[in-house]
């Protein structure tokens, strides 16, 4: 990159400087050159035609500071390019480099709550003095040893140890950024481990347990027709809940007789577009089409009386477990795998950014499969 000082007369008579920063140059599809720059408008000006000692003086002045703002850029990026550490940087508070990289995550909505969540403990840790010149790996293995020994929920229980494995991730997400940024030296983070992922128990239902569920009345049908819909289809929640008629596409008969039906949503979570086809049964779950603008499943709500009423509805129908919502998802990706179909389409289906989040439901399936070995009585065998 070539760095230069340029100056551009205006209409009112002034001279502007500005910074230009040349970037070579690239080929476009119509097969022309153009030239690739950026320029940094200084916003320091020049009496064109000085006529006075004042006029010239002031002239002087400013070019001598746009020079000095030149000779400042041209520092930065030779400290990129020979990664010359930038030792002002690393007088930045980490609590308030952190902060920076935490509101970064709320205007692109990647994952804010974790961060904000994590924050509180990396507070609680972290002496408000501490910059990221300080930051060392001893300062580092005491933020995961806070976490495992001294950190507690809300109702002052120990962290569980994919909370942990979170927050830390966090923590290593913004020294990562430290690093990529030129605030730190070295990147240190590498030389921590961090925790692993704990397996959670993901509670579904059977294919039979489903079926009682369906042929039960639940006292909020609006409830019994979302759940159900949740478990053909495998959406979450936040996604159900919000599902506009606008979303549901029905797309006639295609070349083999059979109804086509597609929800085109965005996730929630992720933030990104699902094209997901549902079977004809889901569609008939959503009933009649209203205006585009309504919400599918209109009068459907989080709370403590609907969660009780899910719970009340599975007693009803003779189910035991410790169903939530959110079992209708994995009930979803167990089904799937049962019926045969393959990991890559399941975690397609589900929007699961790593296959790796989808092999818990296949370690499921496996376990079952290992249980189904011994479901035969023992025979009493005599060869002899």
């Amino acid at each position: 990159m070539k760095i230069h000082l340029r100056k551009k007369k205006l209409k009112s008579g002034m001279t502007s400087l500005y910074i230009e920063y040349y970037k070579g140059h690239t080929t476009t599809p119509e097969g022309k050159s153009k030239i690739l720059r950026d320029f940094e408008y200084l916003e320091l000006y020049l009496t064109t035609d000085p006529k006075t000692a004042a006029e010239r003086k002031k002239n002087q002045e400013q070019l001598e500071l746009a020079e000095q703002i030149l000779a400042i850029r041209k520092a930065e990026v030779y400290q990129g390019r020979y990664n010359i550490q930038n030792d002002n940087k690393g007088r930045l508070s980490f609590m308030d480099f952190y902060e920076q990289k935490k509101e970064e995550r709320y205007q692109t909505k990647g994952n804010y709550d974790n961060w904000d969540a994590a924050q509180k403990h990396i507070e609680a840790y972290c002496p408000v003095q501490i910059t990221l010149n300080d930051v060392d790996v001893d300062f580092i293995k005491g933020f995961k040893k806070y976490l495992d020994t001294v950190a507690v929920t809300k109702s002052e229980k120990k962290l569980s140890q994919n909370t942990k494995h979170t927050y830390f991730n966090k923590f290593k997400a913004c020294l990562n950024a430290a690093f990529d940024e030129g605030y730190l030296k070295e990147n240190y983070i590498k030389k921590v481990k961090g925790f692993t992922m704990g397996e959670s128990t993901r509670e579904y239902l059977t294919s039979e347990e489903l079926q009682k569920l369906a042929d039960t009345p639940c006292k909020l049908p609006i409830l019994k027709r979302a759940f159900l819909f949740s478990a053909l289809t495998g959406i979450r929640w936040s996604d159900v809940n919000k599902l506009k008629w606008s979303e549901v596409r029905d797309e006639g008969i295609d070349n083999s007789g059979i109804p086509v039906f597609r929800i085109v949503f965005q996730q929630k979570k992720t933030d990104g577009v699902e094209y997901l086809y549902i079977s004809q049964q889901a569609r008939e779950l959503l009933g009649e089409r209203k205006d585009h603008k309504e919400r599918v499943f209109k009068g459907l709500r989080y709370s403590a009386h609907m969660n009780m009423q899910l719970l009340r509805w599975c007693m009803f129908a003779g189910i035991n477990k410790h169903i939530t919502f959110h079992s209708a998802r994995h009930t979803n990706a167990v089904l799937l795998l049962e019926n045969g179909a393959d990991i890559y389409t399941v975690s397609k289906r589900l929007g699961h950014r790593e296959i790796r989040t989808t092999e818990i439901y296949a370690k499921i399936i496996d376990k079952k499969m290992k249980e189904a070995a011994y479901l035969i009585p023992k025979l009493y065998m005599d060869f002899q």
